[in-house]
């Protein structure tokens, strides 16, 4: 048996939809039997690979009860392995740790070329560290995300920014990833509305049994749903800020700046917390004067005064 044609009948059934085997004959140039006798080299292996008789009928690959071997091609690989560097700094709990695990189970086996591609790519990003991050429980995100596509009703209690507890019974429609945290957009059944929960607020998130029929979105999709949401029911606050620094060499993420002189320079920034607001500008490695909001100003002397306190507590 031939390695090489093992591998690119995986190949060919690794792609979302199913054979018939006589397709697979002529693309890997062997007869029928040939085909079959692969498949059930590949089942050994531990592939689940099903197949359906009749004229329609054909190989797929199927979920099975434990994780083969994927066999990846070069851009799959170079994605996956950026993929699981980027998930290391997510907000969910617990999954840094297991994708180092699994970053370092591909790098072992990446071919010099592609490893190259990976680490130059790596190299050359830098990620924003954000001064506020909520992480969420990883077993109750994908229970959530359960529900979703199961048209599950769930029940949960949740946490306002008041911190009162509520007991919620809702429809769950979608999750969204915004920057710095995880959000489910869901109708609530009890309000008779449309709401957008922060799902490290979520505790206790159970699912009913009840199936539903989704219903539209008042927005159209949950993306411009939860900029809708976000923007009208958060406080936003907008800053204006004088930083010793050329109009040229204002880091982007700091807002936008207009030149006052060769080396200062007018940011307008916003933000939904005083605290990311600050954390920016205190990071910013230059010397600046904030003129709006005042809210800014008294959070920043505020954190002068503790910050003082601490250095001079030795």
């Amino acid at each position: 048996m031939s390695a090489g044609r093992l591998l690119a009948l995986l190949s060919l059934l690794q792609t979302p939809r199913e054979w018939p085997g006589s397709e697979l004959a002529r693309r890997l140039e062997v007869t029928p039997r040939t085909v079959r006798r692969d498949v059930e080299r590949l089942r050994d292996l531990g592939y689940p690979v099903a197949a359906t008789m009749g004229a329609d009928g054909g190989y797929r690959l199927v979920a099975g009860a434990e994780v083969p071997p994927l066999l990846l091609d070069d851009e799959e690989a170079v994605a996956m392995a950026v993929g699981l560097r980027a998930a290391a700094g997510q907000a969910v709990r617990g999954i840094e740790e297991a994708s180092v695990r699994a970053l370092t189970k591909l790098e072992r086996v990446l071919p010099s070329r592609l490893r190259y591609r990976v680490g130059a790519l790596t190299s050359a990003t830098v990620p924003l560290v954000t001064g506020e991050r909520q992480a969420v429980d990883p077993g109750q995100l994908t229970g959530i995300a359960g529900a979703v596509a199961n048209h599950e009703r769930l029940r949960f209690a949740y946490r306002d920014h008041d911190a009162e507890e509520t007991k919620r019974h809702v429809e769950p429609y979608r999750l969204i990833a915004a920057g710095r945290r995880w959000y489910l957009a869901a109708f609530d059944l009890e309000r008779d509305d449309w709401r957008l929960f922060r799902v490290d607020r979520i505790a206790n998130a159970q699912p009913t049994g009840a199936r539903y029929q989704p219903r539209e979105l008042p927005e159209g999709d949950a993306a411009s749903f939860a900029t809708s949401k976000l923007y009208s029911l958060v406080p936003t606050y907008e800053a204006v800020v004088v930083v010793e620094l050329p109009a040229d060499r204002v880091p982007a993420h700091l807002g936008t700046a207009e030149p006052l002189d060769e080396r200062s320079s007018r940011v307008r920034a916003g933000a939904d917390t005083l605290e990311w607001l600050a954390f920016r500008f205190a990071t910013a490695g230059c010397e600046f004067t904030v003129e709006e909001p005042p809210e800014l100003v008294d959070y920043l002397r505020e954190l002068g005064g503790r910050v003082g306190r601490a250095t001079n507590s030795r």
